[in-house]
Parts: structure tokens; sequence; C-alpha cells
């Protein structure tokens, strides 16, 4: 396993971090979340990504028990806030109070007494930047935090946030967690630029299209039975992907992860890590075994030939804007 520099902080994360969307606390059992905690502990994997809102707050406890009596210097853990937790008004967004009731909670659950980055789980238009930002400050100082990142945040609101921290001697952020795929790029455009001049790194998301770059959704076929497309939380995440446009172009991704001697999932998840502004792809795992296939992208390079053969075939069906 690599390592890769989160921004222009000091902190390193492992090049494939395990996630527990979905999966832990709704999918899958405790003792198979667990197996796969270890399994991705056993492959070199040291950064762990969650949320507050994953399960109903239950993927953060089943984390946090998967990873007792591992030792707590040796991993980076991350989980974030934003949406509701509760049925108050103050249960949910990035007002201070949430922020910080929802932190302590948290590390409740996560049975830490740090968290090694705090993110906002989406932007708050309802909330002055500033007190969001001086939120998550007051953490860091606390020492309960070391550092701030975002996710989907756009290229304006990070620039903004950039902006106020500077003026205002607040932590600044150091990384941003979005959706990125060979299939959606949406960042590329706009949010990559402005966080590189910015110093932040990107810690994308469903890396493998929820499983459509995989390549078991056939065109004119219905999904298999127990995928994610046949019901749970992700549903709605892959329907947009499963039309027979985007279906028929993913098979022809099969020759090129020949000739890359990857599988298809390998190939997807190296992929994104050739942009020098990704420092990690979030896998997440229902078995151990794909915690161990999956890593395998780690290190990888793709050369220039190979990522213009992916641009060919999947042109029609790449999502930008």
């Amino acid at each position: 396993m690599k390592h890769r520099r989160l921004g222009r902080s000091g902190l390193s994360v492992s090049e494939i971090s395990y996630g527990n969307w979905i999966t832990h606390g709704d999918q899958i059992e405790a003792d198979a979340a667990t197996a796969c905690v270890r399994a991705a502990l056993d492959e070199g994997i040291t950064t762990f990504d969650t949320a507050d809102v994953y399960a109903g707050t239950r993927a953060e406890t089943v984390l946090g028990d998967a990873l007792q009596g591992v030792r707590r210097e040796s991993y980076e853990l991350f989980t974030k806030v934003y949406w509701p937790t509760g049925p108050g008004e103050n249960d949910k967004g990035l007002g201070r109070k949430h922020i910080i009731e929802s932190a302590h909670a948290s590390l409740r659950r996560l049975r830490t007494d740090h968290l090694d980055v705090y993110q906002a789980h989406r932007y708050d238009p309802t909330v002055p930047l500033e007190e969001t930002l001086r939120a998550f400050d007051d953490l860091v100082r606390a020492g309960k935090v070391l550092y701030i990142g975002v996710s989907e945040w756009s290229a304006e609101q990070i620039t903004d946030a950039v902006r106020i921290a500077g003026e205002l001697g607040l932590d600044r952020i150091i990384s941003n967690q979005p959706q990125y795929s060979m299939l959606w790029r949406t960042i590329e455009a706009d949010v990559v630029p402005a966080s590189e001049q910015a110093g932040i790194s990107q810690i994308v998301w469903s890396p493998i299209a929820q499983g459509v770059l995989t390549g078991k959704y056939l065109p004119g076929q219905p999904p298999p039975s127990g995928s994610r497309a046949t019901g749970g939380t992700g549903e709605r995440f892959i329907s947009r992907l499963l039309n027979d446009d985007v279906l028929t172009a993913v098979q022809d991704l099969r020759p090129i992860a020949a000739d890359a001697d990857l599988s298809m999932a390998q190939l997807a998840v190296a992929w994104v890590l050739q942009n020098d502004n990704v420092a990690s792809a979030i896998i997440g795992a229902s078995r151990p075994e794909q915690v161990r296939e999956n890593v395998k992208a780690a290190g990888v390079t793709l050369d220039p030939a190979l990522l213009k053969r992916i641009d060919d075939v999947l042109a029609d069906v790449i999502q930008r804007g």
C-alpha cells in the first residue's frame, strides 16, 4: 500500500481508504463488517471513512467496535456532520450547536478521543460560513479534531472557505470528498483546479460507480439478485447509471482491463488514482475478499495510451456537467 499527503498538510493517507457507507449497520452484520475492517488493515489500508448519518448512526458504532484493540496512532479516522441525526431543528446542518454536539456523539460511537479529519458532509447555505469554520476550528484547538475536510462542496464554496479561514486565522480545509469515477467526472472542470490552488486534496467516493464499473450489470438484463440496484440506500445513486448506453460502453472496457492485467474493479480504482489531486479512493465491501481484490489497484500506473482507450470507449456516456 502506498500513501499520499492530504493537501498541503502533514497528514498521510493510504491510497485506498475503507468506507462503510451503506454496508456497516445496514447491509451486513457486525461480524462481517469487522472481518472486512480487519482485512483492510491486513492489506495496509490505514484510512477509514464513515459519517454520523450512515445507517442512522449505527455505522460509526460498528466501525468503532471493529477498530478496538488496534493501535490508534496506526490509522486515520474520518467522519462527517451535516445530515439530520435526530428529530430536532438543531439536529442537522452546520450550525455551531450541531457541529459540536455531533462531534462529541461521533467520538463516543467511534470509541476514540479524537478524529483525524472531521468533514462537513455538504455545504449549508442557511448558516454563515464563518460560524461553521469557527466551530470546526474550536474542535481543532480542543484537540478533538486534527484536520478539517468537506464533502461535495463546489469550487466557489471551497474558495470562499479558504479565503475566510485565512482572513480570520482559522484552521483551513485540507480535503474534499466528492463522487468521482470514469463515468462521473464533474469535479475535473472547476473543483480540482480550485482545490489544487488552495492546497486541498480529493478523497473520492464511488470510484467503481456503485458497482457499475465491475461489469456485473449487463445491458438488456435485470440487475443481479441481491445487488445494490435491487434495493437499499444505494439504489437511487446507481439508478441513473443503469441504462443500456452506459452498460454497453462499460462492457467494452473488458479488453482494456485484460490488457492492463487488472480486474474491471481494479481498473476503475486505479483510474481515479491517476489524478494527481486525488489522495485516496474509498472502497466499500461486504466480504473480506472484495477488500483484498480491490487493494491491488494501489500503486498501479496506467499509461497514456490505455487512458485514451478508456476515454474513447466511454466518450458518449461520461458525465462532466
